[in-house]
């Protein structure tokens, strides 16, 4: 067997019930130079006996017992003790596609920053995914790539990992601005590699987004060359209406699905952005 070539870094807390789907998937690569480091974050459940289970399956399994400290503190940490080239963060609830890890690959040589792929929504939500388009203005708006995407070990070690402060969210989209100002050759595969399971509680959290405008200016006051190159004169809290436009299609299928009772949390979030 070659050396390995991607570590697959998959943080965990409080999600055991899902971490066997997600390895699973992972398992099942048509790929097979790779390692698995699964990262406990200090996980109240029964993260640990999972974790085992699954070294004792595949050598390429490895896991690590660390104190609670949030996502970004537990990618860090299995990040720094991986052996591969190339990265792929995956969380504990989501999965990958059978050949995500095959493709990819066959780009690594042709000097990418970011490689990732199609998605689709599973759980409570399912169907495709669709993201925008990616360009630099696109992405000054908001996140527009999801977490599990590869880039170079050593660019995580360039650009200094993810910031631990961010435990509210929204790491993974300043991990993206950090790395899009070393380099931007950026690689979507034309393959469903990424599965994001939803929840109906993650849903409830999404659509208060106006509670997230502190995390916003947070990361427009670390990067704000990006987002005055690309968002020109109007700072990303000024101009909150184009990180909402995003969202205002996903709100009006959420007060639909959500039960009625929650609609107060709809409308809470569309005054404050003054709809």
């Amino acid at each position: 067997m070659e050396s390995v070539r991607i570590s697959i870094v998959v943080p965990c807390f409080n999600q055991a019930q899902y971490l066997d789907e997600c390895l699973q998937s992972v398992l099942e690569q048509t790929y097979i130079n790779w390692e698995c480091i699964i990262v406990n974050d200090g996980s109240p459940d029964n993260t640990e006996d999972i974790a085992l289970d699954w070294i004792k399956k595949d050598s390429r399994f490895k896991y690590i017992k660390k104190e609670n400290g949030g996502l970004s503190s537990a990618r860090n940490a299995g990040i720094k003790k991986a052996n591969g080239e190339w990265i792929l963060p995956l969380d504990c609830d989501d999965k990958i596609g059978n050949r995500y890890l095959e493709l990819a690959s066959k780009e690594f040589d042709k000097h990418y920053t970011i490689i990732y792929c199609e998605a689709e929504k599973f759980g409570y939500i399912n169907g495709k995914w669709i993201l925008p388009q990616f360009t630099l203005q696109n992405l000054a708006t908001t996140n527009i790539i999801f977490c599990s995407f590869f880039y170079k070990k050593e660019m995580f070690d360039l650009i200094g990992g993810y910031d631990e402060n961010m435990k509210e969210g929204l790491e993974d989209w300043e991990f993206v601005i950090k790395l899009i100002k070393k380099g931007k050759n950026i690689l979507k595969l034309d393959y469903t590699g990424f599965y994001y399971r939803t929840k109906e509680s993650s849903m409830i959290t999404d659509i208060t987004i106006g509670n997230k405008i502190p995390i916003f200016k947070y990361i427009e006051n670390k990067h704000l060359d990006f987002f005055h190159e690309h968002l020109g004169p109007i700072h990303l809290l000024n101009g909150k209406a184009l990180i909402i436009e995003k969202y205002e299609q996903e709100i009006a299928k959420m007060k639909i699905i959500l039960n009625s009772k929650r609609y107060k949390i709809v409308d809470k979030l569309l005054s404050l952005i003054g709809k």
